[in-house]
């Protein structure tokens, strides 16, 4: 049977056989759940994803959002499909029961997500976004704003975004202009203006909760001066009901290359001097309280990228299956020989394969981050849960760039199987390239990531966790050599292994002497190589699963399964690995010309 959006083999594969998620249910928080109720779970997510979601995908493109003076209409059908998405639940599957979501296992929640992301990304965002808001004011809220925000927010009742972006101050936030005054009452007036705010004004819950970054008035310039707080779209009474509309409007919405269900708003607050803020947190530590939904973001942005990737490739792989065209090779110059579907020719067997390996190994990728998550809360020792942690910090900024940028990679590849045809809106995988282009640029763009990679995550504890996560990979390489079969791959590895680490050592010391700026000239070259070692890593020890399954002797669907693990580690190992082995050294050479070349070198005077 043809597989559409995610291959639910694969995700069954990565869950719990290399994750080992069963072991993950022993943990106390997860007792109610065992293999048979997460597999339902997934099960149900895939239904609604494919039945009910994925029709509206295509629909809501054309419809896209509509805003009419300060109001925005999402697409007509989306109503019913996110009314059931809420009275499911399904939108807070992962948040824990103390803030009134499910509290499913994030390995399985994560399977979920995959297939919603792929199946309408932007409607599925109006249901979930909330949940980012809450648990911000969960962590750092009075116990009055947790009562009276975290059970709307979880359930979708109330939406939630996050207002920081500013058309003065776009990734440099410390230069944003919104600021706020203290009122007699406690509360904060707030006056300023925001933009690309996803789902800042729509029709689809009765308020809307902005967390907003400003600054109060006499602090300090600069990030360090920065606040956070809570403005309603409705003020809430002290009952619970709503209030007053407060003084934040929407005054337009973007019109994008994709993602056009999606409401993307310019938000002015204060411009009737009566938009009313509540703090949240202390007084200047808006910055580190944001981040913490940020990495969240940064986390589900990754997923966003997956999940596009995997529903192209799904199209294109079945695409090539049915697409009958052209003659066996073999079969060139004989003139009565029957046409064969296109994935019997080895240039779209070459495609398939190559997007294939970045699915595969991104999922791997992704899953393996949210386990480390999971064992930074739940590991045995306060030693093992601190290791995972940093390992977690480590990752994040490869999970959001590297998915986002390969997702997209992986889309455009899946129209190149179709031809002309993946050009047309006649399928769907134009708009899933359109979508995805997005991920790798909010939320922090590759340079952004890049930086974050080279300028804090590389020295965290004096490189002591970089180096830990070049031991992990040693693990994997030494369970390959133990496997038959896998003894030249795991060789590989271990040779791209080693260079990584070469390889960062010279950009790191190059970013702590003069030459600081050549050497953040090549970090987002450094971040693509240890992405590509990280896939290489993730798609061998996928083969040495498989090859342990294989010995054991399994079904004749399975050994087919298993086997295409293998073939598609080889595959990326002996055709993409070397090229990155390449790309290493130009990292390593430094070349200064970006930074040496004057601005007028650059043309176009």
């Amino acid at each position: 049977m043809a597989q559409e959006i995610a291959d639910r083999r694969d995700i069954d594969f990565v869950v719990w056989e290399q994750m080992n998620g069963e072991e993950l249910l022993a943990i106390d928080m997860y007792k109610e759940f065992n293999r048979k109720t997460c597999d339902m779970i997934i099960t149900e997510a895939r239904k609604i994803a494919i039945k009910e979601m994925l029709p509206t995908l295509q629909e809501g493109d054309t419809q896209g959002v509509r805003f009419d003076n300060g109001t925005v209409k999402v697409p007509d059908c989306f109503h019913r499909v996110h009314k059931l998405l809420l009275d499911g639940e399904w939108a807070n599957l992962s948040e824990p029961t103390e803030m009134y979501g499910q509290g499913a296992p994030p390995l399985v929640a994560s399977a979920a997500v995959e297939y919603f992301m792929g199946a309408n990304w932007a409607l599925f965002s109006y249901a979930a976004m909330g949940n980012g808001t809450a648990e911000m004011i969960y962590k750092y809220g009075t116990q009055e704003q947790k009562d009276e925000y975290i059970e709307k927010l979880v359930s979708g009742k109330w939406g939630g975004t996050m207002l920081l972006t500013e058309s003065a101050a776009g990734s440099d936030v410390g230069a944003l202009e919104t600021s706020a005054v203290k009122n007699a009452d406690g509360s904060y007036s707030l006056s300023g203006n925001k933009i690309f705010i996803t789902n800042g004004e729509h029709d689809l819950c009765e308020n809307i909760i902005h967390p907003v970054l400003a600054r109060i008035e006499g602090d300090p310039a600069g990030t360090k001066g920065i606040s956070i707080f809570l403005v309603p779209k409705y003020l809430v009474n002290d009952d619970g009901t709503l209030g007053e509309q407060n003084d934040i409007v929407c005054t337009g919405t973007e019109e994008k290359h994709g993602i056009h269900a999606s409401a993307t708003c310019s938000m002015a607050l204060g411009s009737k001097g009566k938009c009313i803020g509540f703090l949240l947190g202390e007084e200047r530590k808006g910055m580190r309280i944001m981040f913490n939904m940020m990495n969240g973001a940064r986390m589900a942005t990754g997923l966003q990228g997956l999940a596009y990737a995997s529903s192209a490739y799904m199209l294109a792989v079945n695409y090539a299956r049915t697409r009958i065209q052209g003659r066996d090779l073999m079969d060139t110059f004989t003139a009565d020989a029957p046409s064969v579907p296109i994935i019997k020719h080895p240039d779209v067997r070459r495609n398939l394969l190559w997007m294939k390996s970045y699915v595969d190994g991104m999922r791997s990728f992704f899953y393996y981050a949210a386990y480390c998550r999971i064992k930074s809360h739940f590991g045995e020792s306060e030693e093992e849960r601190t290791r995972y942690l940093d390992m977690y910090e480590l990752l994040t900024p490869l999970i959001k760039d590297y998915l986002s940028v390969h997702g997209h990679e992986v889309c455009i590849q899946a129209m190149q199987v179709y031809g002309g045809a993946g050009y047309c809106k006649d399928y769907p995988v134009e708009q899933y390239a359109r979508d995805c282009k997005i991920a790798s640029i909010y939320e922090g763009t590759s340079g952004i990531q890049a930086m974050d990679l080279l300028g804090r995550k590389l020295g965290m504890k004096k490189g002591a966790v970089f180096v830990a996560f070049l031991d992990e990979m040693k693990k994997t390489v030494q369970a390959a050599r133990g496997a038959k079969g896998l003894e030249k791959m795991a060789g590989e590895l271990e040779a791209a292994v080693g260079r990584l680490g070469e390889v960062a050592g010279d950009l790191g010391k190059t970013a702590m002497s003069m030459e600081v700026k050549v050497a953040f000239a090549h970090s987002l070259p450094f971040l693509e190589v240890m992405g590509d070692v990280i896939m290489a890593w993730m798609l061998v020890w996928r083969a040495s699963v498989a090859s342990q399954k294989l010995e054991k002797g399994c079904s004749k669907s399975d050994t087919a399964f298993y086997n295409g693990q293998i073939k598609t580690a080889e595959f990326f190992l002996s055709t993409v690995l070397p090229g990155t082995l390449g790309r290493m050294n130009a990292v390593s050479g430094l070349c200064p010309a970006a930074i040496e070349i004057q601005d007028e070198g650059f043309g176009g005077m």
